[in-house]
């Protein structure tokens, strides 16, 4: 049986290989999510995600076709606020987080040993507090790869100075839980600030300035109490909303955007599919920014249409009425997405790239008028 086209482009988004991973960054805070997926079953889980970047997660495992099982934290963050209550309501999968730290909203409360299935794979959990006594590891079932959280970053680890942290705990964390997997075995942290991405036992055991080489647990209790770190500066916000497993308090008021089922694409292009743009027709702008040889050719275009080139339309801002929303157009949505971008930087919020352009359209059935039944305007 020939794989299906989502399996397809699964398959050579993870370069071929049985299995997908993706870093993705923060900057604002520091932290890493880590996508993962099964090329196999499409099934995949979400390590760590952040609230604010939720669009941009979303939009990737949405393209890659991922059907996601799980958005897992490794513990209550301090610094930033979990996307996960966000992703299960976009995608229906479980939130999970240690049952030691008794947030809300969990659906799958995570205790050493158990383990995350997605597809034929899966991730252990470890227990791993000393940060917080809700610290989890997450480690590849080939023992390959482990998604530490901020129980040992790359020639770090977390700080044990609040939040029932204890720098005895975290040693023995480390030296037994982590440092016991292969020395290969590639770790990828929850945070870091200069630029690096992935350590491994091996180098971490040699190298890490708290607890590497020679260093005893004497050495890293009193490194880790003689710390003097400021508070994260988002604590007062963070830690009550992980407890919530990142559900507001209360809905978010109307904006701008609430006038149509906006996606983003993980490129951060607002998008809309063919069939609301049809059912809406009366109330936008269709906006093509093709040539007009292109607009009069044997394409056609979308009736109605306001026809303003795209090497014109930044001297043609004025000509497009602000009394509704734009959704731009183009033959495949590539010249559009570059004037979508230009007219959200020219101060217009309620604008739109229509998904897959007038290709998009046609394919999905809808009519396409002719220069000679009707002209376009200009």
């Amino acid at each position: 049986m020939a794989p299906s086209p989502a399996t397809s482009l699964l398959q050579q988004a993870a370069g071929g290989g049985p299995l997908l991973l993706r870093q993705l960054f923060d900057a604002a805070t520091g932290t890493f999510t880590y996508l993962l997926a099964d090329v196999t079953s499409g099934e995949g889980v979400l390590i760590d995600p952040v609230f604010e970047q939720h669009a941009r997660d979303l939009a990737l495992i949405q393209e890659l076709g991922i059907d996601l099982m799980a958005s897992i934290d490794t513990h209550a963050h301090a610094d930033h606020v979990t996307g996960s209550w966000l992703m299960h309501e976009a995608t229906g999968c479980a939130i999970g987080l240690a049952a030691a730290a008794r947030a809300e909203n969990v659906t799958l409360p995570l205790h050493h040993g158990d383990r995350v299935r997605f597809g034929v794979r899966g991730l252990e959990v470890r227990s791993t507090p000393g940060h917080t006594d809700g610290c989890l590891s997450y480690v590849l079932d080939d023992q390959s790869m482990a998604f530490t959280g901020d129980a040992l970053l790359v020639r770090g680890c977390g700080r044990c100075d609040f939040q029932q942290g204890n720098a005895h705990t975290l040693w023995r964390s480390i030296t037994e839980q982590l440092f016991s997997l292969p020395d290969s075995c590639l770790l990828y942290p929850g945070h870091d600030y200069t630029g690096r991405t992935v350590t491994s036992v091996a180098e971490e055991k040699a190298f890490n300035a708290r607890l590497g080489g020679a260093a005893t647990e004497r050495d890293f209790v009193g490194h880790m109490e003689s710390m003097k770190l400021p508070h994260p500066n988002k604590i007062a916000e963070a830690l009550p909303g992980n407890l919530r497993s990142g559900k507001p308090r209360e809905a978010s008021p109307a904006t701008a955007a609430s006038w149509a089922p906006l996606q983003r694409s993980y490129a951060g292009l607002p998008e809309l599919p063919p069939a609301w743009v049809a059912d809406h027709r009366g109330a936008l702008t269709i906006l093509d920014v093709r040539s007009r040889e292109e607009a009069e050719g044997p394409d056609g275009r979308i009736g109605g249409s306001l026809l303003i080139p795209l090497p014109e339309l930044e001297d043609r801002l004025g000509d497009i009425p602000v009394d509704r929303p734009v959704v731009v157009v183009c033959h495949s949505g590539s010249r559009s997405a570059l004037a979508t971008q230009q007219l959200l930087k020219a101060g217009r919020s309620q604008v739109a790239n229509l998904r897959g352009g007038l290709a998009g359209w046609q394919a999905k059935g809808y009519p396409i008028a002719h220069a000679a039944a009707e002209p376009p305007s200009a």
